[in-house]
């Protein structure tokens, strides 16, 4: 079976690269747990933070929003102290700031999802990249939304984290034309169910 070649020999990196990476996302909740992580993830590499996934969602509410905007100086302490997530508090503050701005946004004309996935015209970009140097880690939409979401409020989401979020939550097809799962994202008109805590359930 043949994978992208970044999907290295690693059993979570597999069942990530299979089961979510790529597959168009209209999952308000998830998508806000892909903000956060992709914020987290900055200066690091993506499996720290898949190791560490769980650990968030029980330290971070389950990435409520709401909750999360409600942090105080009490909460960030007790989150310094968690072995099980990143404990830089740049991270963490930004983290409480980008669920406000989330909730900001959330409550506009049209909402979260919609406002991020208009960056695309709503429908998936489909590449076709048959070699790893071809893909960028940044194109002119990842600008664009990196710099209308700072505009807004929202901060560790530079053009680079922007792009990989397009990639994680298929605003853009990413997979390699041979990789067994680049013609099922193509064809996926919608998210996989999720359940209350953004764990997925595919059927692709």
């Amino acid at each position: 079976m043949r994978r992208c070649g970044w999907c290295k020999d690693n059993e979570l990196y597999i069942k990530y690269h299979d089961e979510e990476w790529g597959i168009p996302n209209r999952c308000t909740r998830a998508l806000f747990e892909f903000l956060i992580l992709e914020g987290a993830q900055a200066g690091l590499s993506w499996i720290t933070i898949l190791k560490k996934r769980e650990n968030y969602r029980l330290a971070y509410d389950g990435f409520d929003p709401e909750k999360i905007a409600r942090y105080d100086d009490r909460k960030i302490a007790l989150l310094l102290k968690d072995e099980g997530i990143i404990r830089n508090r740049l991270k963490i503050e930004s983290a409480i700031k980008n669920a406000r701005a989330f909730l900001e946004l959330e409550a506009g004309a049209s909402g979260f999802m919609d406002h991020l996935w208009s960056f695309v015209d709503g429908e998936p970009v489909q590449n076709r990249w048959r070699s790893l140097k071809q893909i960028p880690v940044s194109t002119s939409t990842s600008d664009a939304m990196s710099k209308d979401l700072k505009k807004r409020g929202f901060n560790f989401f530079g053009t680079r984290i922007c792009y990989a979020f397009m990639q994680a939550t298929g605003m853009v097809n990413d997979h390699l034309i041979d990789c067994h799962r680049y013609l099922p994202c193509q064809q996926a008109s919608s998210c996989p169910e999720i359940d209350k805590l953004g764990n997925y359930s595919p059927h692709l």
